[in-house]
């Protein structure tokens, strides 16, 4: 299945539970055949430092001994998948995390970019 529509995933949270959903729409709109971009803002950068410190979250054991995807899982998912991965420049600043702190692929731009990659899709903010 394939779609011409884009999928626009907001992450202005900073906890385990929301960067971990977003990246499950994420990784399966991708994996549907939509081109994804997911944009963290605000505390959701966090998501995309390195190292991710919601990896500490106990969540991520759980969810390993429950066989759902951990957020680690579904993080390398994603790129092998496609998804765009943007933070928010002011997000940044707003966190004050510095850009250097970010994994090397992700990209760091603003809100016109993501709304120029979603212009033709639908968006879920979590």
């Amino acid at each position: 299945m394939s779609s011409d529509l884009s999928l626009g995933v907001l992450l202005i949270s900073g906890g385990h539970e929301r960067a971990h959903y977003a990246l499950v729409l994420a990784t399966t709109a991708a994996a549907l055949g939509r081109k994804v971009t997911l944009f963290a803002t605000n505390a959701g950068v966090r998501l995309f430092q390195h190292p991710c410190p919601l990896l500490a979250d106990p969540r991520e054991q759980a969810l390993a001994a429950r066989r759902v995807g951990t957020l680690a899982e579904l993080y390398d998912a994603a790129r092998e998948l496609g998804v765009d991965c943007i933070v928010c420049e002011a997000g940044l600043r707003a966190e004050d995390i510095a850009p250097d702190t970010l994994d090397t692929h992700i990209k760091v731009a603003g809100a016109a970019t993501f709304l120029a990659a979603t212009q033709h899709g639908s968006v879920v903010t979590l």
